[in-house]
């Protein structure tokens, strides 16, 4: 393999910044966050006590018991307290005569929220006002030789910004900041801590992201960028550009060293000698790859990623190193004018990808305690479920780098909000600039990701400010100021830092146009439909009100029984209780649950069995819309549903509940995003069958097999053909009339199965006739059999009629199921894989089962 290294000096002036992430050091960091003894007390007290950095003052408080759990019963409202008050942190180290004769020492803080006042013996070293972004301070000149002393005041966020809120002269329209004061506009803070409509509300104070101290000696490497400049099957070529510290007062000769690796292989080294002036430099590396191998989004190939690492030798001693990982694709958004409108779709690695995914929001209301196993967990959800792209909505955090590896690790994609959303914002200069350096640190973080798909500006946004009534509230001077400000944040300042600092494209919101989802806006861009839900159709719509592509579109249900239990009590089992409504934020949830179910299946009478249906309905209901989706491709191209995740045990649209629990709706997710679905549909008077793919391998030679049959197991009829699957596209494979399947259309169902030319199943699906409530389901009991070991349990059911949405439940929290949320049909024995770390060989765990029939 030939590889070609040069080195070209950059005269882009002095462009190092302060505020960049941490490069690595031949001298190891000193972890302050983890190794130090912390304190905190609220300001006005005398009394110190115990923290835990990283951390919030919510969970020391909780943590040592001064505060109740908020998330159980209605203990939100007895917590509010904490966000009116000030908190300090502190914590000593100590610092050795040979640590302090390096050349600089940097107190580098991951992530303060959010108002900080930072004390280091007895000096102000910063004060801060953004959560989303780091800080690195050089503090040589403030370390003594002994004990060093750190000190942190954190201001309120709602007294800090007050002053901005009584003076605005009227109150934003951020309908989700759930006090009178909204504030929330006026703060760099993550927008859904002041509550949401699935959020609890808590505005939380804190050191949330790690802090380590750091030494360097003669040069530090303060950013490294890997540009890809081209990319075809024979070279890859990148700009390798990096940005380096001289910390002496003199020219220094330092020698570069690149190094880049592929599954730990060696693919370049080269060594070239610069000279370095005093202070900051730009410089780049000319890098070309032959024969490289492409990071493929999940279910195109592998996400191959190439690992580069700088090395900086002065003397012969190495001095300073960073690497990252990165990986050679192309990604594009063609977002262009068409014969319809104007498209909406994503091509990687120049073909069409169907986006198959979710909305992403903060998997916790207190981030601290996400760790890396619940960041593997959500990964594993997102693979398992079949999706290549996730949404990382606009009114949560930026996340952090371990996110942005397993993304990059596992080919999904990431649609990448800039956080604003729902509302409008302020446009004044000291807002501005602190937006822009806020847009900085996390485009100079996070560019080299290769997962990295589009930067977006905020989520709904202009869709606030033209559709949702706020002229009228408002006034025209008032509005106006709300149109000026929007093209000056979204289509001017973040544009311009992304332009600035990264090669992706940038789309100033989402949705493009659509208001809702009425019809004209469908034709134009992304599109949030919520005529299901908030507009209560029915459904079915979604076979015709059909977008380019739906980033957002959702329905609600309960979580399961078990994780209800870890927030309310026996006495609070009805739908409207009081602390059920304390965890329904939707103000119409609960009574849209129950008109969409009343619609499609028998309300049953008791709680529990209103829950189990619930689930049913949301799954049962987004699956149509995925199928529908990608039913109409090539003219809708994506379908990123709301939402995955759930950042407290609540009522809400996710997917996955807050205990990493699936609900059906990520089951019906999984099946409807198989590579290759099966989609059978009525369609004016004909019965259709679809073969969809998003595979890049056609199948030949395949044979579709049907069979009707009835609930009791009778077969009614059969048939099958042959036919062949396109690469990364639909075929409509059979089409007869509906008069064909006239024979018991309640009481029987289709079992589809494709077969390819070897004779192996790659698609099966059921199709029934008629709604649920409709159906003369029997009743019927599920036998079942159970192997336990220690970790996993291995069940085995079956029954002699159709057990319709079978639903297992275990009294373990995450328990991972190999299937759930079925149809066990008749005579069919199915084996399901339960496993949890929790599951011993001789414990007791009683594993039920219910299905539809048994709710009436």
């Amino acid at each position: 393999m030939k590889n070609i290294l040069a080195l070209t000096a950059l005269s882009l002036g002095s462009l190092c910044a302060s505020d960049g992430a941490m490069a690595a050091n031949t001298v190891r960091p000193i972890a302050l966050s983890d190794t130090a003894t912390w304190y905190f007390k609220e300001a006005t007290q005398t009394e110190w006590l115990p923290a835990v950095v990283p951390g919030t003052v919510h969970d020391d408080l909780l943590r040592l018991n001064l505060i109740p759990d908020p998330f159980f019963g209605t203990n939100e409202d007895s917590v509010q307290w904490v966000e009116d008050k000030d908190w300090e942190y502190k914590t000593t180290f100590t610092i050795t005569p040979d640590q302090l004769a390096h050349d600089e020492a940097i107190l580098n803080f991951e992530g303060l929220d959010t108002f900080a006042d930072i004390y280091l013996n007895g000096a102000l070293l910063k004060r801060t006002q953004n959560m989303f972004v780091g800080y690195e301070i050089p503090v040589k000149a403030y370390l003594q030789p002994g004990v060093n002393r750190l000190n942190l005041l954190f201001h309120s966020p709602m007294k800090q910004a007050m002053g901005q809120f009584l003076s605005a002269g009227f109150t934003y329209p951020a309908d989700n900041d759930h006090r009178k004061e909204r504030v929330s506009i006026f703060t760099r803070k993550a927008p859904y801590s002041y509550g949401w409509d699935w959020g609890i509300r808590l505005a939380t104070s804190g050191i949330w992201r790690p802090v380590t101290l750091s030494f360097h000696d003669q040069v530090k490497i303060d950013d490294l960028y890997i540009r890809q400049q081209s990319l075809t099957d024979k070279e890859a070529r990148l700009n390798v550009r990096f940005e380096l510290q001289n910390l002496t007062d003199k020219p220094t000769a330092a020698t570069l060293r690149l190094t880049g690796t592929l599954d730990g292989k060696q693919q370049v080294q080269k060594e070239q000698t610069i000279r370095l002036e005093p202070g900051c430099s730009v410089d780049s590396l000319q890098l070309s790859i032959n024969d490289p191998q492409r990071w493929m989004p999940r279910g195109w190939g592998k996400a191959n990623l190439y690992d580069i690492a700088l090395t900086v030798e002065v003397d012969g001693k190495e001095v300073a190193q960073k690497q990252h990982r990165f990986g050679l694709r192309t990604v594009r958004l063609v977002h262009e004018p068409d014969s319809a409108g104007r498209s909406f779709y994503f091509e990687v690695n120049g073909k069409r990808l169907f986006a198959k995914g979710s909305n992403y929001i903060p998997d916790d209301a207190l981030l601290n305690r996400v760790d890396s196993a619940r960041y593997r967990r959500m990964f594993r959800d997102m693979t398992e479920a079949n999706m290549n792209m996730i949404r990382i909505w606009g009114g949560g955090v930026y996340e952090n780098d371990y996110f942005y590896d397993l993304a990059d690790e596992n080919g999904i994609l990431v649609w990448q909000d800039f956080m604003f959303g729902c509302t409008a914002y302020p446009h004044d200069p000291a807002f501005l600039e602190n937006v822009k350096e806020e847009a900085r640190y996390n485009i100079r973080r996070l560019r080299n990701h290769a997962s990295l798909a589009l930067w977006c500006g905020n989520n709904e946004v202009e869709e606030g400010i033209k559709y949702w009534g706020w002229q009228k509230k408002y006034g025209k001077e008032i509005h106006d100021s709300f149109v000026k400000g929007y093209d000056i944040l979204f289509r001017e300042v973040l544009k311009d830092q992304v332009a600035q600092y990264d090669d992706r494209q940038y789309v100033h919101g989402s949705p493009f146009s659509a208001n809702w989802g009425r019809i004209p806006s469908l034709a134009s861009g992304d599109s949030h439909y919520w005529g299901v839900w908030y507009g209560q159709q029915p459904f079915e719509i979604l076979d015709t009100n059909v977008p380019r592509f739906m980033s957002e579109f959702g329905f609600q249900s309960f979580p399961e029984m078990k994780t209800i239990a870890t927030f309310a009590g026996p006495e609070d089992l009805e739908i409207e209780s009081t602390v059920m409504n304390k965890h329904q934020k939707s103000s119409i949830g609960n009574h849209l649950i129950k008109t969409y179910m009343e619609r499609d299946y028998i309300v049953p009478a008791k709680f529990e069995d209103f829950v189990y249906v619930g689930l049913v309905l949301q799954g049962q209901g987004m699956r149509h819309g995925f199928e529908a989706h990608r039913r109409n491709r090539p003219y809708c191209e994506g379908t990123l549903y709301w939402q995955f995740n759930d950042s407290w045990p609540v009522v809400s649209w996710a997917g996955v509940d807050y205990w990493g629990n699936w609900k059906a709706l990520h089951y019906q997710a999984q099946r409807a995003f198989e590579p290759i679905l099966i989609n059978a549909i009525e369609e004016k008077g004909q019965f259709n069958v679809y073969l969809l793919s998003d595979s890049l391998a056609p199948v030949e030679n395949a044979r579709l097999s049907w069979q009707q049959i009835d609930f009791a197991g009778k077969l009614i009829q059969k048939g099958s053909l042959k036919t062949s699957v396109p690469a990364n596209g639909n075929v409509l494979a059979m089409s007869v009339a509906s008069g064909d399947f006239a024979q018991k259309r309640n009481s029987s169902f289709v079992l589809f199965t494709l077969k390819d030319a070897k004779g192996k199943e790659i698609g099966r699906t059921v199709y029934f006739f008629e709604k649920p409530k409709d159906l003369a389901l029997p009743q019927v009991t599920v036998r079942k059999q159970m192997k336990q070991r220690d970790g996993s349990i291995e069940l085995t059911l079956s029954a002699d009629r159709l057990a319709k949405d079978l639903f297992i439940e275990i009294p373990i929290q995450g328990a991972r199921f190999t299937d759930n949320f079925f149809d066990l049909l008749p005579g069919e024995k199915r084996k399901v894989i339960i496993t949890s770390p929790e599951i011993r060989k001789n414990g007791d765990y009683p594993v039920t089962v219910r299905h539809l029939r048994e709710t009436y």
